[in-house]
C-alpha cells in the first residue's frame, strides 16, 4: 500500500503495514512514548497522525506493544486496535528479537547468558538486586568481532526489562558505548551503540511466521574499523 508523500511519517521507516498492524524501523533520539502525554514527538503520536492523515476528528490510532530506549535504534510493532496490541502481548513468549551493541573492552567469555533480578529506583535507575525486590532478566549474548577497544555482540534478549542489556553489561564491567546514563563518564560517542536488527512473532490473525530485518547502522562498523 503507497501512502501520498505529505501523509508519510518523519522521523521513523515503515517497514511493513497491514490492516492490523505496522512495523518500524526507529531512530535514535526518537521516544518509543510518553508516559505523562506531555511530549508529542515520539513514534507513538508520530504514527497516529499518519494513520489518521490529516483527519482531525478520526479515532485511528497506534497502540504501543513494546518499547524501545530512546537511544536504541531498530525494530518496533505497533497495532492498530487494541484487541491486536493485546494478542501480541499475550503470545510475547513466542518473539524472537535478536539485537546488536557494541560493547567497551574484550569480553573472557565470548558467548553466555547474562542473569539477574532487575529492579528501578525512585531516579530511574534500574540495577541487579535480590529476587524479593526485582524481576528476573535474561540475556543471552555472542560476540561477534572485537578489536582493542570495542567489541560487537549479538543479543538475543531472552526477557524484556527496562535498560536490560545496558544494565547487565555495565555491570560485568563492559558498557555499551555511548551510554551515558550507564557507561563511562567523560566519553563522547554520536550515539548509543544499542540497534533491534531483527524481531520475529506470528501474525495475531493469521498465524503466519513473520520475520523484520533493520539493517546494523554504518556507525557500528566505523567504530570497529578506525580501533
Amino acid at each position: 500500500m503507497k501512502t501520498p508523500r505529505k501523509h508519510r511519517p518523519r522521523g521513523l521507516e515503515i517497514i511493513y503495514e497491514d490492516r492490523d498492524l505496522l512495523v518500524i524501523n526507529k531512530e535514535p533520539g526518537l521516544l518509543t512514548m510518553s508516559f505523562h502525554r506531555d511530549e508529542f514527538q515520539t513514534a507513538e503520536c508520530i504514527l497516529t497522525d499518519y494513520l489518521r492523515k490529516g483527519a482531525a476528528r478520526s479515532r485511528l490510532r497506534a497502540f504501543v506493544v513494546h518499547r524501545l530506549d530512546r537511544e536504541t535504534s531498530g525494530l518496533l510493532i505497533f497495532a492498530k486496535s487494541e484487541e491486536v496490541q493485546q494478542h501480541i502481548k499475550n503470545h510475547w513468549k513466542e518473539v524472537d528479537k535478536e539485537y546488536r551493541t557494541l560493547v567497551h573492552g574484550s569480553l573472557k567469555e565470548k558467548s553466555g547468558t547474562l542473569s539477574s533480578y532487575l529492579a528501578e529506583n525512585e531516579d530511574q535507575f534500574v540495577f541487579s538486586t535480590d529476587q524479593t525486590k526485582g524481576k528476573w532478566s535474561e540475556t543471552q549474548y555472542e560476540v561477534i568481532r572485537e578489536n582493542k577497544l570495542f567489541s560487537e555482540l549479538k543479543i538475543n534478549l531472552l526477557t524484556g526489562r527496562k535498560n536490560q542489556i545496558r544494565v547487565h553489561f555495565a555491570e560485568l564491567g563492559h558498557p555499551v558505548v555511548g551510554d551515558t546514563k550507564y557507561g563511562l563518564k567523560g566519553k563522547k560517542f554520536e550515539r548509543m551503540a544499542l540497534h533491534s536488527r531483527s524481531i520475529a512473532f506470528n501474525h495475531p490473525h493469521n498465524g503466519k511466521r513473520m520475520t523484520f530485518e533493520a539493517p546494523v547502522p554504518e556507525f557500528f562498523d566505523r567504530l570497529m574499523k578506525k580501533s
